[in-house]
């Protein structure tokens, strides 16, 4: 069982079971399934055909044998007050909509659609209590069965649905459809209803970043029918036990069509804005609220209220009357929630409320002031960036965003975060298989949510490379060029010095800073002239070890350290890569960093190559002390 966040601080228990309907444990539940979906059904009578004449509920379907159930409580051992049905390929024999539509109409239409029955799950039975219904719990559990059926390897999802509460409206939100000309009443239900399909590989609508998270958590959140609380022995259902073969081999399944599947979908990194000052954003925030998909909400606005009035004023600090005045007349009668910004991050389920850009600008960047002024700040701020890298780059990238060098940012690397990245990398074992633009653009609109970042998750290719440099939102003022693939590294310079573009680049190793000043000097040799007359068509088709001489020759091979000059011939036999340390990576995001200031406010930092070399900075003879 799983527990995910509702609205007004209560939380939701969803629970998530197959039933086989073997046994005398898995007999009570599949009546209690029924006989919760009949009871919400009829209504207080609204659809007579779901009541007993003795008096009961019941909605027999041999659809229940083999499908997935999902239940949503309020509390653990509370009462049900919501379902949704899953049915799977192995019994669409038996699905809703094939007997709505006929079987040659229902297979003629998924072949129109381009599915095959074996990739068509249906979705089916979502019924919600009322009280339950305003709190977003149908939302969620909409949102399980999608993420369930993603998981499971499901290409469409089918099911019918009613209209006359909007429920077919509802569906669209997460990305359902209605099948033309498939529309008409259906006596049972009292009301017209309509075939709907949703496509796996597309976003679910609006709710896309809640079955993001929800997919992320369906495995741990199945249960056998007697955890469920809906009856059955330790025996019934797969994996209710842990010595229970059939139910690792359930779990496994379920996690290896987790991990295989790929809808092409690109991962969130952008951050939704919400001003309460607007009605129409009031609405969508109140829609996000009720949808569940909120898990934590943060809201320190009094004391970035207090920050900023004394971060204009010093002085009021010694007078908390004068700081109450202050925000007060900062407010100007608008009440403390509605103020500012809140800001929606969608894929840690945070929301969190801001001061006005401008405000949480000066705020943030209030203790850079003894070494950077405001108006440094702002032409800071106003400047684009471009990082080519994101490994040494990352460091790069976080610090220049925490320091406030440069609004804009473009983005480049087609590599996904793996595990051996983690030794330098600011990153948990949760962003692994992550691609390391959207990691970093993650992290960087997490410390400053209105920067304007474009990524290029392919990373830099020759049909790629004008856009980054020119095209998106403008053109870049400065690069950072932390890549390892010499074409890229030559070909970017290239376009730099074509442009008048600075290049700055840390080199990993004993503290190397290279400056190239395209902008002062459009003539300079690419790499101060180090590989000669090479171009990156020179460059395009390289060997593994041709790779490594020119990358060596780029960093000038008789100045790198000795531990570097002992490893490269190790490479590829007893070390997989280049070596580099998490503290050489945080260095270079320092150095890349000073110079990029220094480059963009107009100060001296002129070409070439400059060490900071710890290893030497620090030794005995360096000790300033007696």
């Amino acid at each position: 069982m799983n527990v995910f966040p509702g609205v007004d601080g209560g939380p939701w228990h969803v629970s998530a079971f197959r039933l086989s309907g073997e046994g005398q444990g898995e007999a009570e539940a599949v009546g209690r399934v029924r006989e919760l979906r009949a009871r919400i059904l009829f209504d207080h009578g609204r659809r007579p055909d779901f009541r007993t004449t003795d008096g009961g509920y019941a909605d027999d379907q041999d659809l229940d044998l083999g499908a997935w159930h999902f239940v949503g409580r309020r509390e653990p051992g509370g009462p049900p007050l919501g379902y949704v049905r899953l049915s799977t390929p192995e019994t669409g024999d038996l699905f809703q909509t094939r007997a709505y539509l006929g079987t040659e109409r229902y297979e003629e239409l998924l072949r129109e659609c381009g599915f095959g029955a074996a990739e068509t799950f249906e979705h089916s039975r979502l019924v919600v209590e009322h009280q339950a219904r305003k709190l977003g719990l149908g939302v969620y559990l909409n949102a399980f069965a999608i993420a369930a059926a993603r998981c499971l390897g499901a290409k469409a999802m089918i099911g019918t649905s009613g209209t006359a509460d909007g429920q077919d409206r509802f569906h669209e939100r997460f990305g359902f459809r209605p099948i033309p000309g498939s529309r008409r009443y259906v006596e049972r239900y009292t009301e017209d209803v309509v075939i709907m399909l949703y496509r796996s590989a597309f976003p679910a609508g609006e709710h896309a970043g809640l079955v993001e998270q929800l997919e992320n958590v369906f495995p741990a959140a199945t249960v056998s029918a007697r955890k469920a609380g809906l009856g059955g022995d330790r025996r019934a259902g797969a994996g209710a036990g842990r010595g229970s073969r059939n139910g690792f081999r359930a779990c496994s399944e379920r996690l290896a069509a987790m991990s295989l599947r790929s809808d092409g979908a690109e991962p969130c990194w952008q951050p939704v804005h919400f001003d309460l000052g607007r009605a129409q954003d009031e609405a969508r925030l109140l829609e996000l609220l009720e949808s569940g998909a909120v898990r934590e909400v943060l809201d320190t606005m009094e004391d970035q209220l207090t920050e900023l009035v004394t971060s204009r004023d010093p002085r009021l600090r010694s007078s908390p009357d004068a700081v109450e005045r202050a925000v007060t007349e900062q407010l100007a009668g608008v009440e403390v929630r509605e103020y500012g910004s809140w800001v929606w991050y969608p894929w840690s389920g945070r929301l969190v409320h801001l001061l006005p850009r401008e405000e949480f600008r000066l705020v943030r960047t209030d203790r850079n002031r003894g070494r950077i002024d405001r108006a440094q700040q702002r032409s800071l701020l106003g400047r684009r960036v471009g990082v080519i890298g994101l490994s040494v780059g990352s460091s790069a990238a976080l610090t220049f965003a925490m320091e406030g060098i440069g609004g804009s940012f473009k983005l480049a690397d087609f590599d996904s975060l793996s595990v051996s990245n983690l030794n330098r990398l600011r990153a948990g074992v949760h962003h692994l298989g992550l691609n390391k633009c959207v990691l970093a653009a993650r992290q960087m609109l997490e410390i400053d949510p209105w920067l304007d970042i474009e990524i290029y998750p392919g990373g830099l290719t020759a049909d790629t490379m004008d856009d980054f440099f020119s095209g998106g939102a403008g053109p870049i003022d400065l690069l950072v060029e932390e890549c390892d693939t010499p074409y890229v590294k030559v070909a970017a310079r290239e376009h730099a010095r074509a442009l008048r573009i600075p290049v700055v680049m840390d080199a990993n190793d004993r503290g190397l800073l290279d400056v190239e000043r395209f902008d002062l000097e459009p003539n300079r040799p690419v790499l101060h002239g180090l590989l000669g007359d090479t171009t990156s068509q020179d460059l395009t088709d390289l060997t593994h070890e041709q790779a490594i001489d020119v990358i060596l020759t780029m960093v000038d091979r008789d100045r790198i350290s000795p531990q570097l000059t002992a490893a490269i011939t190790e490479i590829g036999t007893t070390l997989s890569s280049w070596p580099q340390l998490a503290s050489g990576v945080a260095l270079g995001g320092a150095l890349t960093a000073e110079a990029a200031r220094h480059i963009l406010l107009g100060g001296p930092r002129p070409s070439g190559r400059f060490y900071t070399d710890l290893e030497l900075l620090t030794s005995a003879d360096r000790s300033t002390l007696p």
